[in-house]
């Protein structure tokens, strides 16, 4: 599997950039999810899998917002989903085919598909039913991008086919919750842990999916749990220390499989899907449902607003400007003033950190280049910065539905 979240709730403010209705809590939890990917990417310290689960954490604010929208008929509902998630996709999938196939790729050559099926799934750019096909390594050792770059660009692509997945079965998951709450929420868990820890094993990328299907399945019903107010009416002592038990389970079984990267919980899929089932009923069962930031959060909010206005740019793009940084800062090797063994030994050492944080204007730089595909798949007005500076509270857009 390949890998890279109650006070009464007071009148919003004139000039505060989210719309009526728009919990900024579950906004909040959007986007430190987004940058904990960018930070996992980037970094690669396993504990950030521990410290914060953001692919749990973005599943069940998907499925919230799934179980608030399906009051309206499912298939205009998975329609609109669609919408808003395939055209940013296809921008994305325009560039990096268009620069895979400038670089010398053959998607008819590859040996382990065959020439026809190699050509067919092509088409899980358009619509992620499946795995993208991509070369494992292409270019040159003195390329401008490393050999594995296609792997790490199109690597985040999986999150779409589960979301896809997860949309496509919602009408069906949240009929069967309704009547029968506790099945559906533990279903997957049960799933994971047959395909998650070997018992079963379902080969290539058909297994990979099945496997994020059971991983993440649970916190997808989470979110219609609390949109139904079915987990807030869980004594609150009770929904902790059972969420304390299944969290500290997965951290047990984390300790005796770990994986080629220790404690990443991204290798140990029933480790994973219980720590991130667990994580995500306290963060829900602690909600505050915000109608604007309070006290010094406030002054992120124009980022919140903004990472949420274009919370699928961000993922998408993330990885390939990461990869970017590496040329860019490259460049800094030939500067005079770092012609000594000193300035190169300090270049050498800060390098990541410097990746760090050249990585935030580039992804500024493309959610003015391509964001606003976002608000066209989605009908609106085309906006370059949607951070809600200036609008009242209602006027911005709040990151589209995607999770």
């Amino acid at each position: 599997m390949t890998h890279a979240h109650p006070a009464p709730a007071t009148r919003p403010a004139p000039d505060s950039p989210a719309r009526p209705g728009r919990d900024r809590y579950l906004d909040l939890l959007r986007s430190l999810a987004l940058v904990r990917v960018v930070l996992y990417h980037l970094f690669g310290w396993a504990w950030l899998t521990v410290l914060f689960p953001s692919m749990g954490v973005m599943f069940a604010l998907a499925g919230s917002l799934m179980a608030r929208s399906l009051g309206r008929p499912a298939l205009g509902v998975i329609r609109g989903r669609l919408r808003r998630l395939l055209p940013p996709l296809w921008l994305f999938g325009a560039v990096v085919v268009t620069m895979m196939l400038m670089a010398g790729w053959n998607p008819a050559g590859d040996p382990d598909r065959g020439r026809v099926w190699g050509l067919v799934e092509l088409f899980d750019y358009v619509v992620p039913v499946g795995a993208p096909p991509y070369p494992w390594q292409l270019g040159s050792p003195s390329g401008l991008l490393e050999q594995t770059w296609a792997v790490q660009a199109a690597g985040p692509l999986w999150y779409l086919r589960a979301y896809l997945w997860f949309v496509i079965a919602s009408p069906l998951f949240l009929w069967a919750f309704r009547r029968a709450p506790w099945p559906t929420l533990l279903a997957p868990l049960a799933l994971t842990a047959v395909v998650g820890t070997g018992v079963v094993r379902i080969p290539g990328e058909t297994g990979n999916a099945v496997t994020d299907f059971g991983v993440y399945g649970a916190c997808w019903v989470l979110g219609f749990a609390h949109h139904d107010g079915v987990l807030a009416r869980i004594p609150r002592y009770l929904a902790v220390s059972a969420a304390s038990a299944v969290m500290a389970f997965g951290l047990w079984w984390a300790s005796g499989h770990q994986g080629p990267d220790g404690w990443d919980l991204n290798d140990i899929p029933l480790a994973q899907a219980c720590w991130s089932l667990g994580f995500v009923v306290i963060l829900l069962q602690y909600s505050p449902s915000w109608r604007e930031l309070p006290g010094r959060l406030r002054r992120w909010d124009r980022l919140v607003t903004l990472s949420n206005n274009r919370a699928v740019t961000i993922y998408l793009w993330h990885n390939l400007l990461i990869l970017a940084t590496v040329p860019i800062l490259d460049q800094a090797y030939s500067l005079p003033f770092l012609d000594d063994t000193p300035g190169t030994a300090l270049l050498d050492s800060s390098y990541t950190v410097l990746m760090f944080l050249l990585v935030w204007p580039l992804i500024g730089l493309t959610i003015l280049a391509t964001g606003w595909i976002e608000d066209l798949a989605a009908n609106r007005r085309p906006r370059l910065w949607p951070d809600g500076g200036g609008a009242r509270r209602g006027a911005a857009g709040g990151g589209g539905e995607k999770g």
